[in-house]
Order: structure tokens, then sequence, then C-alpha cells
């Protein structure tokens, strides 16, 4: 087991023929390869460089790259114009399409045991890793997965073997696994690269899945200092491996770059979701996610997106997000015991626990696609969008403190999917420390 390259620090600015670089040599290392599969997140993760990346690895690999399958989880399919923008110049018959309900299958069961330690008591049924067919029985020689880790709701950090069990995973494993990481609680686990379910992706990993050739390639992207607006991004980590130690280096980095502690927790934060990113409040609940540790009691927090137009991103999940709504915990949990059909929805249960602020703060929602009356129903306030867009106008705004011509002082954020944000008086050791921004991680080629 080995990493292969590991190059980064909070002030990196990795370029393209740095990834370049470090991309090919690995490779090179690796060879000969002859039929190779690459596992990069769909454009909803397009900020994570998996597109430049997997065009490199296109570049390098020419037709001995067979196949590539954007780990889409529950997402829907990638329209052709996501794909030529994040994938350019990838030829389309490359590409695959993961389904999640059929084209999956199961490749041995964490046991009840290990789960129920790892879990906390949790859970204490046998947990199935499932994977995609294709991954599994295509006989590759060589599987690229590829990504960002960044901290995360369900895992605690994104990426590394959640790609590939999450990302190309099936039904019955996606919604345990969302389940039990809503169940243990995201505010104890999100920033941690040791969470409960992440042992559970571990034990799969090594017990099942020692013979296939996973590669993970994994980026820490961080806003370029002094960038405005901040999309302008920088690579300040890039870490190539087979093992664990690949994600954990990565992980340390990404609390440095990505998490944000605040001295005061805002009375009102403003998050814009970009509408090519955030269509659905499936993905535009980060803004809930990762600004929760961060807002004071009893305030407010103003959803801005203009792109929002259903909750789920899978029909049947929508209907279980209209049928019970975005409730508190204990709500949920009750439903889940007392009814048939959300049992058998749990990423739905655990996406309505993650969305719900628990009554501490209100939920101001301005989508530029659902009405009033959705919106109310499933427990959110309402907010008109071009009335809101007028009062909190991005082009006019600044990621941090902001205080408007009225007096009124706001904490915006114009991408929730890049960080995660926490006050001190929150914290209460709930959360990592962030360390001191200046240590350095480096080995491997530059």
């Amino acid at each position: 087991m080995t990493t292969y390259y590991a190059q980064g620090s909070p002030q990196a600015d990795l370029s393209r023929d740095d990834l370049q670089a470090a991309l090919f040599q690995t490779l090179h290392r690796l060879e000969p390869r002859k039929r190779v599969l690459a596992l990069p997140p769909d454009y909803t993760r397009a900020n994570s460089m998996a597109g430049p990346l997997t065009c490199l690895a296109y570049e390098y690999f020419g037709d001995r790259l067979t196949d590539i399958m954007p780990a889409l989880g529950t997402h829907v399919t990638m329209p052709d114009w996501q794909r030529q923008r994040m994938f350019p110049g990838v030829p389309k018959e490359l590409f695959r399409v993961h389904d999640w309900r059929k084209d999956v299958v199961t490749i041995g069961q964490v046991p009840a045991d290990f789960v129920t330690a790892a879990t906390e008591g949790i859970w204490h049924k046998p947990w199935p890793a499932q994977l995609n067919r294709l991954v599994w029985e295509g006989k590759h020689d060589l599987i690229l997965s590829i990504g960002q880790v960044v901290p995360h709701e369900v895992v605690g950090m994104a990426n590394y073997n959640k790609n590939v069990f999450i990302g190309t995973g099936g039904a019955a494993g996606i919604n345990e696994s969302h389940f039990i990481g809503a169940a243990y609680g995201m505010e104890r686990m999100m920033g941690r690269a040791d969470t409960p379910l992440r042992r559970l992706l571990n034990y799969a990993q090594e017990h099942f899945c020692k013979h296939l050739p996973l590669l993970f390639v994994l980026t820490v992207i961080g806003p370029r200092y002094g960038a405005s607006p901040p999309s302008d991004l920088a690579v300040r980590g890039l870490f190539i491996g087979d093992d664990v130690e690949c994600f954990e280096q990565a992980a340390a980095l990404s609390v440095q770059v990505n998490f944000t502690v605040l001295d005061e927790a805002p009375r009102k934060m403003v998050v814009y979701l970009d509408p090519e990113e955030f269509h659905s409040t499936w993905l535009g609940n980060k803004a809930i996610y990762r600004t929760r540790m961060a807002i004071a009691d009893g305030g407010e927090l103003v959803v801005l997106a203009p792109g929002v137009a259903t909750f789920g991103e899978d029909p049947g999940i929508d209907a279980m997000i209209r049928k019970y709504g975005y409730r508190t915990t204990p709500e949920i949990m009750r439903f889940v015991e007392q009814t048939a059909d959300l049992p058998q929805n749990l990423s739905a249960a655990a996406h309505l626990i993650h969305g719900s602020s628990e009554r501490r703060f209100t939920i101001t929602y301005c989508p530029g696609k659902l009405s009033c009356e959705e919106i109310e129903s499933v427990g959110y306030r309402y907010g008109d969008l071009d009335e809101m867009l007028e009062r909190y106008d991005p082009k006019r705004l600044h990621d941090g403190w902001n205080t408007l011509g009225n007096g009124e002082r706001i904490y915006y954020i114009s991408n929730p999917a890049l960080g995660l944000w926490a006050s001190r008086a929150r914290m209460q050791h709930s959360v990592p420390s962030p360390g001191t921004g200046r240590r350095q991680v480096g080995r491997g080629p530059r």
C-alpha cells in the first residue's frame, strides 16, 4: 500500500502543469496498464478539478482509458452540456451512466458486531457494501477514483472510498449509510476523517476490494487569496495513493483550507447557490449543512437559490421530501419508526434531518422555480427571490462579513460547497481544530 504523491499546504497554488507532472509520473510508475476505468464526480463537484484530471488521464492513456463513469450516487445523469464543460475533448462514447437502483452488486456485508461498535450502537445490522457492476466485474487493470476532499455532512470528509461505495453504490448501501450519519449526528462528524461511516467503508475496502486496482487521486481546493469573486479557486493540495494514508493527509490539509471558525456567531447568514450547480434542495441544502455550526441561536439563514426547481434529484426521493418535510430529528425518527414508506427510503430520511435547523434558527428559502406553497409545505419560510436579490445582491457582496447601506450586518457565502463554517461559541469540541494553517504536507516530486 503506497502513497505515490503528497504535496500541499494552505498557501500552495498547484498549476495544471503541476497536476499533469504529478499524475503522469505516478501513472508511469504503474505501467503497463491496458484497460483503465475513471471514476470522477459529476458536475455538482465541478470545483474539484476532477474534470481536468480526468482529461489528463485520457491524454495519458488514450484508448487504454476504456470507461469513464461519473460517480453520481443518487444524482441525476449528467446532461451533455455538463459533460462537455467538465470533460472537454473527451469522447462521449467513453462515458457510462451509474444506475444506483439497478446496476449494482452486493460484494460483501460488514458484520453487525463491527457496525454496532463503529456506530457506537446507532446501527446494529450488517452494512451491505455495493458497487456498480462495471467497477466490480469490468476486469480493469486500473481504477482511478478522482475527487476533492472537503468537509461532508454524511461521512465527515468527502471522497476517498466514499466515491466508490456511495458514488457508484446501490440503494441499500446508500440509504443505510446516509441514515447512520444522520442518526449519529452531522455536527459530531463534519470535518473529521475518522467517523462511524468511514470505518464501515474502510472495512469494506480492506476485506472485499484488495484485488481491485484502485488508485485515489485526491485534491484539496480553496479560494485564491484576494480573489474576487472567490470562484477563482486554487489547488492547495494533490494526493495520489492506494491507501488510507493518502486520504488522511488530504483531510488534514482540507481542515486547514476549508474550515472557517468565526469569533462571532452571525445573526444572519446569506448563502448564494449558483444555478448551474444547484437545481434542487437535495444539493442546495449544503447552505444549511455547512453553516449550521456557525449561525447564532434565533438567527436566520437566507438561501438565494435562483436555479432550484425541485426538492429531490430522484422522483421517489422528491416525493418523500414533499410528503414529510424538513422536520426535527425526533419527528423524522418517529416517522421512520411508524410509517411504511420512509424506512424504505432512509437516504431521504437522513436528508430531511440534515435540512432541518432543529428549530434553533429560521431558514428563508428563495427559490427561482418553486412556489411559496411548495417551500412552506416542507417547513421553510419562503422569500421572494427578486426582492431578496435586490436586498442581498451577490455582485455587491464579498465572502465574509458585510455591512449593508441600511446598517444591517450579515455574513455572506458565495458557495457553501467549498467549506465548513462554525462559530467558536458553538464548537464546544464538536468539530476539529483547523490548526495554525502553516503545517506543510509534502512528499513526492513537484
